[in-house]
C-alpha cells in the first residue's frame, strides 16, 4: 500500500509558516500576522444628483408594485400627511435644494402611504402650473382683443401689433434671409490668386489734384519720378 501526501502551494504572506512532520498527513499550521499599517481604501459616498420628482416617481412605482404583490396597504396618518406636505412645500420654494436634501437615506424613511401622497401632490402641482400658465395666456389674449376696440388709435394699433406677434398668429415675425453662394475649387483658387497678386504688385498710387479752375488733375507718381 502506498500513501499519498497532499502538498499545498507556497503562500506569499507576511506570516510565520510552520509545517508539521512528514509522517503526518494533510496537516499544515498557518500563523497569520495582519499588517495594521495598510490603509483601507476610501469609498466615495457622494450621492449623484437626482431630481425629486423622478425619485418620488420611482419610489411610487416600487410601492405600487409591492402592493400588487402582497404588501398590505395601511391607512394614511397625520404624520404621513405632514411629511408629504412639508416635502411638497419645500420643493415648490426651491426645487434644486429640496432635490439635494431628499437623499436615498432620507427617502427610505418615508412610509409607503407618505410616498404615494407625496407623488399625488407633486403631480397635481405640475398640472396646476400648466393650467395656471394657460389661464394667464388666455387672460392676456382676451385683454388685448378688448384693447383693439379702444378709442385711442395708438392703443388699438399697439394691441393689434402685440396680437400679431403672438406665436399663434405670427404676422410680424422678423425673418432674416441668408444667401449662400456656392463656388467650385477652381473659382476659389482664382479669386485667391487675384487677391495675392494685388498684394504683391499693387497698382501705382495716383494723387488727385485740382487746377485753379477746379478741374481734377491726376498725377502719376511713377511717371513723374521716371520709373516708367
Amino acid at each position: 500500500m502506498y500513501l499519498t501526501h497532499n502538498i499545498l502551494p507556497a503562500i506569499n504572506t507576511p506570516s510565520v509558516l510552520t509545517q508539521a512532520p512528514a509522517n503526518k498527513l494533510d496537516t499544515m499550521a498557518l500563523q497569520i500576522e495582519p499588517e495594521s499599517a495598510v490603509a483601507l481604501p476610501q469609498l466615495d459616498t457622494t450621492e449623484p444628483y437626482l431630481e425629486l420628482r423622478d425619485r418620488i416617481n420611482s419610489l411610487c412605482n416600487t410601492t405600487v408594485h409591492l402592493m400588487e404583490n402582497g404588501l398590505e396597504k395601511q391607512k394614511l396618518t397625520n404624520e404621513d400627511t405632514d411629511a408629504a406636505t412639508k416635502i411638497a412645500r419645500a420643493y415648490a420654494e426651491n426645487e434644486s435644494a429640496t432635490s439635494k436634501k431628499v437623499t436615498t437615506k432620507r427617502a427610505a424613511m418615508l412610509t409607503p402611504q407618505a410616498i404615494l401622497y407625496t407623488s399625488a401632490i407633486l403631480n397635481e402641482f405640475g398640472h396646476a402650473i400648466v393650467e395656471s400658465s394657460s389661464m394667464i395666456r388666455n387672460l392676456v389674449m382676451h385683454k388685448l382683443i378688448q384693447e383693439t376696440e379702444n378709442v385711442d388709435p395708438r392703443i388699438r394699433l399697439r394691441a393689434l401689433e402685440l396680437l400679431g406677434k403672438t406665436s399663434d398668429v405670427g404676422l410680424f415675425v422678423e425673418k432674416s434671409e441668408i444667401t449662400v453662394t456656392h463656388q467650385t475649387t477652381d473659382d476659389l483658387k482664382k479669386n485667391l490668386r487675384s487677391k495675392l497678386e494685388k498684394l504683391i504688385n499693387p497698382e501705382p498710387e495716383k494723387i488727385p489734384m485740382r487746377s485753379s479752375k477746379g478741374e481734377e488733375l491726376v498725377i502719376d507718381v511713377d511717371k513723374e519720378l521716371g520709373l516708367k
